[in-house]
């Protein structure tokens, strides 16, 4: 039986990141939404205070070594502090130094040598990124079917393709990539690469202009005749010569996914806290206690409340049995896919309750822009109901 109380380091780690998100993060977030960018003067900042973005969403401070600590509380800390950075605003929170999305494939699969040459880059000299790049024009939900290619030459492979979509992907200083050695291998031709700012071949050519989150950069990354060294293999050779391993580069992508899920869904959730919390204030200062307008929001706002309380739940659910050490594709897709609806059904009723009060320029009608890619990046919902089928229906051999 777990508890719904927060341990106390887990308590700490909520009050740390709420601090953050109150001082810190809001009061320069609809400044950073219009000019489309975080100040570098204000991420030189924060990167001194010691705060990345690491692979279980969040982190103040390191180790001797300067490599990201390893804890078996880690999901549950950083769902929970992710659900408060997001309250205080999620383009401001992606755009954090820190490896992002490409720590969970480097610290599973990563060669202990590949671990300690990219994660120790992350101190408080200068602010660095990481990156994950999987999806391209034609493989977004369908990750089997991506198209750039890693052809075999001597000391490496030649990488050539495109990717888009993806999250700090020009500014930063390595990129874990997918690509595949034949195409005709569907799956089993899946490889990782570690590519890094500045190879030959490797360029970022487009920063995307975005409906929400339009703050956090988002690039499209071409490759042509890409060299990369073998020593850049993500996990090494070892880690794809059986056909059917587990360890293969499509199941890294897929277990990346089991970790970042949960991690997007208590951003969801965290948005729509905001707006919930915004528009109960709202409710309480300007609608009369009997006018006709105050049964109607009541209604919506506890409707609301319900919804943020549910996806909470099935997020801290997926982070636990993450850190548990069992498996969680199933809990992972399940948080994803209802936390991603229930935040654009949230901000959506609170925008009915404030009406002309919550249009452009203002806070909720922002909160509503950014959560829309909720339901969207990190597996579609679609994509994450087939998950959910897969798991649920395994037990009678049905194929779905």
């Amino acid at each position: 039986m777990i508890s719904f109380e927060l341990s106390e380091r887990q308590q700490q780690m909520k009050e740390l990141a709420h601090w953050l998100a109150e001082n810190e993060i809001r009061p320069i977030a609809m400044e950073a939404e219009r000019m489309k960018r975080v100040p570098e003067q204000w991420l030189q900042k924060i990167n001194q205070m010691g705060i990345h973005l690491n692979p279980a969403g969040f982190q103040s401070g390191k180790n001797q070594s300067g490599r990201l600590q390893k804890e078996n509380e880690a999901n549950r800390l950083g769902v929970i502090a992710m659900e408060e950075l997001a309250w205080g605003d999620a383009a401001v929170t992606l755009s954090l130094p820190g490896p992002g999305l490409g720590g969970p494939p480097l610290q599973a699969s990563g060669t202990p040598e590949q671990q300690e040459r990219f994660l120790s880059i992350f101190t408080m000299d200068e602010p660095r990124w990481g990156a994950y790049a999987v999806t391209e024009p034609e493989a977004g939900s369908d990750v089997s079917g991506i198209r750039t290619t890693a052809a075999r030459v001597d000391g490496g492979y030649l990488l050539n393709g495109q990717k888009i979509f993806i999250t700090n992907g020009a500014r930063a200083s390595w990129v874990i990539v997918f690509a595949t050695v034949d195409p005709a291998l569907g799956r089993f031709g899946h490889r990782a690469f570690i590519v890094e700012k500045g190879m030959k071949g490797f360029a970022a050519t487009k920063i995307v202009d975005k409906l929400g989150l339009r703050a956090n950069e988002t690039a499209e990354l071409v490759f042509e005749d890409c060299f990369v060294p073998d020593e850049n293999l993500l996990g090494g050779e070892e880690l794809y010569e059986r056909r059917h391993a587990k360890s293969s580069g499509f199941q890294v992508a897929m277990k990346t996914f089991d970790s970042t899920r949960p991690v997007v869904a208590a951003m969801a959730v965290g948005i729509a806290r905001a707006a919930y919390e915004y528009t109960l204030e709202f409710v309480k200062k300007e609608f009369p206690k009997h006018g006709h307008l105050y049964p109607l929001a009541i209604d919506l706002l506890a409707e609301s409340e319900t919804d943020i309380a549910a996806s909470r739940l099935l997020v801290w659910e997926a982070a636990w049995k993450a850190d548990m050490g069992k498996e969680n594709a199933k809990e992972a897709a399940l948080c994803k896919a209802m936390a991603g609806k229930m935040a654009l059904d949230v901000c959506s009723r609170c925008l009915e309750i404030l009406g002309p009060s919550g249009l452009e320029g203002h806070p909720v009608e922002k909160w509503y822009r950014d959560v829309k890619v909720f339901d969207i990046f990190e597996g579609t919902n679609e994509i994450q109901h087939l998950v959910i089928a897969r798991n649920q229906y395994a037990q009678y051999r049905l194929r779905v």
